[in-house]
């Protein structure tokens, strides 16, 4: 190369170096909103239903991660759903309130869920809403359902000693003015004045369309403190409805955004979404859906997006996805109550975006970036003015190879400092001090669920001890309750699926049924004990290998029930996702569509008979046997239904309350055994582990 064609070389670099740097300058003093923090959401569905039945130290180690201030994701704010007995994605939680005139806030684990991260993070944000209600309420949008959320805050604030500081309207349900402004006036009169009122929860693109309403109706507006939607990562606000809301003094709230994206991509998008929900949308708070997944791996949204997995708790083992650092790339460097520093809040240059915040009171101020759309080095230059410390900053950094790892400090130089920032990873830089990457040495090992397995319910002497929930067992909708035998049979403990009408359901409805165990058993028999009130029905469930997509709980496996009059029926059911799919040959498929009364993907009765001495009111054992494709069903010991079917050859086992057209059938079970046979082999080398009691 010659001295010109080096000059112009020096030259080009030099333009494209001066072209792409981009300049901050930041001031104690330059405009930015308060910032209302960064969480997730625990529930939403049955979240963390495993998580309950972990032992100790796991158990404390998982609510460490994800709460524990500078140790693991830090959150600074946690939204729950207040449980209402339908399904709410995952499954469903049991209410406080299942019929008009009930009052019992020891029921589910959502209480110990608050309480534990609050005892890590007294400063942590406790928000929530309502996915599904009780029949008794009647309509989402009734008093009665004001009467709910205020009875659910008197039992957080009188049995648990916990405040909310938010509570949301209703999840993704429309959107109603006389229902904000009555709650509003319920809060107020009933000592909850300091508990911000957030609307409406929805998502779409209708999402906003309550804004000119709440723009003409001064009531609408004292109602709520701050204005909600769900995913401005996929749905942003258009300029027009942002300027609208911060015209009206209201602070704009997501309170739920979707990240469902595997390894480091996880932990990228979500500094992404945090980074662009400020910077496009003027979000001061972003609650992603959800935190622990603590769920069977056979359920909808399992394994993507929850921060942290504890899906074995038989066994101890969990697992910290990379997600988990995302979070901590906020959660460690910024404090709910700081500002932004809209010069320090942009998009970049070259792709990616960077979000800048300050601590009003001491001056400390953290710069979070991520380059996930860069293709090239980019640089920044950032000047400090004053009021902002001149300490140094500690960089904190991920890419795809490792998250969430310590390099060097930069320092300023009079007042100045450069940021070089490679593409498709994140940092943070901050004056404060103190981060770490939380890690346990002691993770357990995985290990499959223990095989035989039993549960006579004796062990839970006091149900509220337990939030009146068994071991290991996941409702999908309906509540599978822990309590007394019931009257005229000996003293004892024994389950009871309590929830009688149709809930409100978030999700369209099913059968009432919980799961349990292993989606690779084979060849085993499930059996327990059930008890019929008059009209009810009640079964056993085997081989599920589905149970819908988080909008339906339709199941996929095998069920057995009987009446209160003997009439015992094997049934298989496909699922209504599956319109599509036909079971058997040729002959039987035109069978079946010759028959008017058979719903493609919905129940098929395999086989059907009666069984003597049977009666409401009494104790009996139903017996499920799966060996190949050979399906018995057994009363009391004999035999009374068999069939053959290949549809599924193995699966989950479960209990069921059927569904009536007006009711739900609310029996009693006992004795709960399944036991390994042919194909699928005892897993008894390892005992139970010891778990304590939740309250």
């Amino acid at each position: 190369m010659n001295r010109k064609q080096f000059l112009v070389a020096g030259f080009l670099a030099l333009s494209f170096s001066l072209a792409t740097a981009q300049t901050v300058r930041l001031s104690a003093t330059g405009s930015g909103k308060q910032f209302d923090g960064i969480g997730a959401v625990n529930g939403g569905g049955a979240t963390s239903v495993l998580l309950k039945d972990y032992p100790e130290p796991q158990r404390s180690q998982i609510m460490d991660l994800v709460y524990k201030p500078m140790f693991g994701a830090s959150v600074s704010t946690l939204l729950v759903e207040i449980p209402g007995d339908g399904n709410s994605t995952q499954g469903s939680m049991p209410s406080h309130s299942h019929y008009r005139g009930d009052a019992n806030f020891m029921r589910g684990y959502m209480w110990w869920v608050m309480k534990e991260a609050k005892k890590r993070n007294a400063a942590l944000s406790l928000d929530a809403t309502g996915w599904s209600a009780p029949a008794w309420v009647g309509n989402f949008w009734s008093d009665d359902m004001v009467d709910y959320y205020i009875a659910w805050m008197h039992g957080l604030r009188q049995v648990h000693g916990m405040e909310l500081d938010a509570l949301g309207c209703h999840n993704e349900k429309g959107w109603n003015a006389d229902f904000a402004k009555h709650l509003r006036k319920a809060m107020n009169e009933c000592g909850f004045r300091n508990v911000m009122l957030h609307g409406f929860g929805n998502w779409g693109d209708s999402k906003m369309d309550f804004l000119k309403q709440m723009q003409a109706d001064q009531e609408l507006r004292d109602a709520l403190d701050a204005v909600c939607a769900h995913t401005f990562s996929e749905i942003q606000l258009t300029p027009e409805c942002r300027k609208t809301i911060e015209d009206m003094g209201k602070p704009i709230w997501n309170s739920e955004d979707h990240v469902y994206r595997p390894g480091f991509d996880c932990l990228i998008s979500i500094v992404k979404c945090f980074n662009e929900n400020y910077i496009i949308s003027g979000a001061t708070k972003v609650v992603n859906w959800y935190d622990i997944g603590a769920t069977y791996p056979l359920e909808p949204y399992s394994k993507e997006p929850p921060m942290l997995l504890a899906q074995e708790p038989w066994s101890g083992h969990y697992h910290v996805r990379e997600a988990l650092w995302g979070y901590a790339h906020y959660g460690q460097f910024t404090r709910t109550g700081w500002h932004y520093v809209d010069d320090g809040c942009r998009s970049l240059a070259l792709g990616g975006s960077m979000v800048t915040m300050r601590d009003p009171q001491m001056g400390d101020y953290s710069i979070i970036a991520e380059t996930k759309e860069a293709k090239k080095e980019q640089t920044v230059k950032v000047h400090v003015g004053e009021g902002l410390s001149r300490g140094n900053l500690c960089v904190w950094y991920s890419d795809a190879k490792q998250q969430f790892v310590r390099l060097k400090d930069v320092r300023l130089k009079g007042g100045n400092f450069t940021l070089t920032l490679k593409p498709g990873a994140v940092y943070s830089f901050s004056t404060t001090t103190g981060q770490q990457k939380g890690s346990f040495a002691d993770i357990p090992e995985s290990e499959p669920f223990p095989l035989p397995y039993s549960d006579n319910f004796e062990q839970y002497a006091d149900p509220a001890q337990w939030g009146y929930l068994p071991h290991y067992l996941a409702d999908l909708i309906g509540c599978f309750e822990l309590t007394d035998l019931p009257t005229g049979s000996a003293s004892g403990k024994c389950l009871r699926q309590t929830v009688g009408a149709h809930t409100l359901s978030w999700a369209p409805e099913w059968h009432h049924y919980t799961i349990l165990g292993d989606a690779g058993w084979e060849d085993y028999e499930v059996c327990a004990d059930i008890y019929l009130n008059p009209g009810d029905e009640a079964g056993v469930m085997g081989r599920l290998c589905d149970v819908g997509s988080g909008y339906g709980i339709w199941a996929k496996g095998y069920y057995l029930k009987m009446d209160e009059e003997g009439k015992v029926t094997l049934i298989l059911t496909r699922g209504k996702r599956d319109q599509k799919e036909l079971i058997g040959d040729k002959e039987q498929q035109a069978l079946i569509l010759a028959r008017k009364d058979v719903e493609i993907g919905g129940e098929y009765t395999l086989a059907e008979a009666k069984a003597d001495g049977v009666g409401p009111c009494q104790w009996h054992q139903l017996r499920l046997r799966f060996e190949g494709d050979r399906i018995t069903g057994y009363v009391d010991g004999k035999e009374i239904v068999k069939a053959t079917s290949n549809h599924y050859g193995k699966g989950m086992a479960g209990l069921i309350a059927p569904l009536h057209e007006r009711s739900v059938s609310t029996p009693y079970f006992d004795n709960l055994q399944v036991t390994p046979l042919g194909r699928t082999l005892p897993r008894g080398t390892k005992s139970l582990p010891h778990i304590n009691p939740l309250y």
